[in-house]
């Protein structure tokens, strides 16, 4: 049977418990602060924050909205305006304390399209994906990332990987500053049965998705947040924070459904660190770990 809204959305409410429980175990004093809020077109979410000893600042958030298709949405998506919708997902960004732990941001949804009034879905996709976002590029940890990621997707399709490192590649990259957000990761979106695979195959994938996040970023936690930092490093922080903001704000569009669709703007902007820095035509200095970092900000790295 193919999996329904109700289903999935379930799926998502654990997926979020799962996932707050695992970070506050390896932080190990921060605790998530839930605000549970209503949109007025329909459905609602929770909105989960943690500022503890390791997260900086966090959020793990849910929602499950629906209603009337926006007309700008509708154009933009290329759908029928006289439609009604459901989108439901997960959607994560931690924000480290120190700067040799990564930003990391998870995003798992699915979005469907159903007839006014009626539960005929005439169109239907997952979207998602996991990208990391390291203050200080370290290969074997880029490596590492990425193995973990090429795993979950072999383990649906062995086209997955390839197709969607590329995809984040693209995705995640500030073309006014002609680099990448980070290290890439894995990006899919409008993912439906013209993949190959079936509805219940393409939850399965996203289920996978969904539930390496912990693992992964607990391994980030563990490894690196002891490590001793400078004055320097925790600068670099702050600027590779402000880049962050860029992306997000300027050509995320995730960023864009959520406040196209009357979303809730303390959820969407939940996203952004709590200190960044912009410092007029910084420079880095030469064969520093900074001009490494900068040195691989680009598409296409076989990690």
């Amino acid at each position: 049977m193919h999996p329904n809204r109700i289903e999935i959305q379930s799926f998502f409410e654990n997926l979020q418990d799962q996932i707050c429980e695992a970070l506050e175990v390896e932080d190990g004093v921060g605790k998530f602060e839930e605000d549970l809020w209503q949109r007025p077109g329909g459905g609602g979410g929770r909105t989960r924050i943690i500022q503890g000893r390791i997260i900086e600042k966090g959020g793990v958030n849910f929602s499950a909205v629906s209603g009337a298709l926006p007309e700008n949405i509708a154009k933009a998506l290329q759908l029928e305006q006289d439609s009604d919708f459901f989108a439901s997902g997960v959607s994560i960004v931690l924000h480290p304390f120190n700067p040799h732990v990564p930003i990391i941001h998870m995003n798992v949804r699915y979005f469907e399209i159903t007839k006014p009034d009626t539960d005929e879905v005439t169109t239907w996709w997952f979207g998602g994906g996991i990208d990391l976002t390291p203050h200080y590029v370290i290969r074997e940890e880029a490596a590492f990332f990425h193995q973990e990621l090429k795993k979950v997707c072999d383990q649906s399709h062995e086209d997955f990987y390839p197709k969607f490192k590329k995809w984040a590649d693209d995705y995640f990259f500030l073309k006014h500053r002609n680099e990448t957000r980070g290290v890439g990761g894995i990006f899919f979106d409008r993912l439906n049965e013209s993949s190959g695979l079936s509805k219940a195959e393409l939850f399965q994938f996203v289920k996978n998705t969904g539930e390496a996040f912990a693992p992964i970023y607990r391994h980030f936690m563990k490894n690196k947040h002891h490590l001793p930092y400078t004055d320097v490093e925790k600068n670099w922080q702050y600027h590779r924070r402000g880049r962050y903001v860029e992306f997000n704000l300027v050509w995320d569009r995730g960023t864009k459904f959520g406040l196209d669709t009357n979303g809730r703007t303390e959820s969407i902007l939940m996203s952004l660190p709590p200190t960044a820095k912009w410092t007029y035509e910084f420079q880095v200095e030469e064969n520093s770990p900074e001009a490494y970092t900068l040195q691989h900000l680009k598409k296409g790295i076989d990690w």
